[in-house]
């Protein structure tokens, strides 16, 4: 693996790889981390949607009270 290539997949991971990951090649690991990247901004989008339709349930008046304590 590239020094490039692990310390993105080590951004994305969060921590370094496990030695194991050492025998893909640097596309490999690129893919990796790319992949990992979407899928964690495809979760925080789903998350952001699923917070804005219960602030639904909240009445309209209390909503910007709300919002502002649940997303500082």
């Amino acid at each position: 693996m590239s020094t490039e290539t692990t310390a993105q997949l080590s951004t994305e991971l969060r921590d370094a790889p496990p030695a194991s990951f050492g025998q893909l090649t640097p596309a490999q690991t690129g893919v990796l981390a790319d992949a990992l990247r979407s899928r964690r901004e495809r979760q925080a989008a789903g998350l952001n949607e699923a917070a804005e339709d219960a602030l639904k349930l909240v009445p309209a008046l209390a909503r910007g009270p709300v919002r502002r304590i649940l997303f500082r």
